[in-house]
């Protein structure tokens, strides 16, 4: 689903001072001046600003995994079966046998207080990819598809602007009108479901913060990590078909502290960004068969213990709560920061 309000982002644009100090670029530059900023954030900033389109992908609109027990491909590798797309995806979550279609509702999947229902482990398709960290290793193996990145991105507003608009349970009706979205609409009900994940209380040991302008994200994240930051993105070079993928060697870990921010559903840029204490960031290098390759990002939890225990993750990959590293890769267009 796209928000159609690119021109009313323009309008309201037209009311804030261009001045660079306004600017999230210039503000990125200021306080990160040796980072470079990833294609996730380019790509959201105002239009003007944007790199053209080169055909970069995402990870679907969401990706889930399974690990096929005792499916060795040659050289060792572990087989896994990862999809996405509109259309759902099936998958192994154990020995060969019926796949399970794996989804996760209106909910992000990167809500550890969410558990997915049975119904939306059936029939829903938005889907992301979960898998155990012993898999993490070069050989394994993923059948994966990438689709279109949207030209229709919501793009970063400058913090003024932002802070400006309300972003809250109690203020849905004054944030539907000045976006001109209709209170039965599809639309409405994504405006809803971002501003309830964003208000849901934290888990143990979890600190998190729902940014809406990029300004907020860079403070949020330099407030955990400090000014010495990387920032990076799952990158992908074009798009391609479902097809075989496989870890190649170079999966390197790129810390043991890092903060995520997850892109969420909403008119403009709004990310969902948190730390955990029991969290690890790897960039992982992928070959394609057709011989394209992704430079993934991966972030793996050691300690799952506080998640519910219906999370999609446990139900997919038929572990508990707190029992195993879970890993997932990220979806082109989330971004994670780490120390350098």
């Amino acid at each position: 689903m796209e928000f159609h309000i690119l021109p009313i982002v323009t309008f309201l644009m037209l009311g804030v001072a261009a001045s660079a100090a306004l600017s999230p670029e210039f503000y990125w530059k200021s306080v990160l001046p040796t980072t470079p900023m990833p294609k996730a954030i380019t790509d959201l900033l105002h239009p003007d600003w944007k790199e053209e389109k080169d055909g970069s992908a995402d990870v679907g609109n969401g990706v889930n995994v399974g690990v096929e027990k005792g499916n060795q491909g040659q050289g060792g590798g572990t087989d896994v079966n990862v999809g996405g797309g509109n259309g759902g995806v099936n998958v192994h979550a154990g020995p060969k046998g019926k796949p399970v279609h794996v989804g996760v509702g209106p909910h992000s999947p990167f809500d550890y207080t969410y558990g997915a229902s049975e119904t939306q482990l059936r029939d829903d398709p938005n889907l992301v990819l979960f898998f155990l960290e012993k898999n993490l290793h070069h050989g394994t193996k993923l059948d994966l598809l990438f689709s279109q990145t949207s030209n229709a991105e919501a793009t970063f507003l400058p913090r003024p602007l932002a802070d400006s608009i309300p972003f809250s349970s109690n203020k849905v009706n004054d944030i539907l009108h000045r976006f001109s979205i209709k209170a039965w609409s599809d639309e409405a009900q994504v405006v809803k479901n971002t501003i309830s994940e964003c208000e849901r209380p934290i888990i143990k040991g979890e600190e998190k913060r729902c940014v809406t302008s990029l300004e907020s994200m860079v403070d949020f994240a330099t407030s955990k990590l400090g000014n010495n930051v990387g920032a990076i993105s799952t990158n992908v070079k074009k798009e391609s078909k479902w097809q075989h993928y496989k870890i190649a060697a170079g999966v390197k870990k790129l810390g043991e502290k890092s903060v995520v921010c997850h892109k969420e559903k909403y008119p403009y840029a709004v990310f969902y960004c948190h730390k955990s204490d029991s969290s690890k960031a790897y960039s992982v290098p992928l070959e394609g068969a057709d011989g394209s390759r992704v430079k993934a990002v991966a972030v793996c939890h050691t300690d799952t213990s506080n998640w519910n225990p219906k999370h999609l993750a446990f139900q997919v990959l038929k572990v508990q709560p707190g029992t195993v590293p879970i890993c997932h890769f990220l979806p082109q267009g989330h971004v994670v920061f780490v120390p350098k």
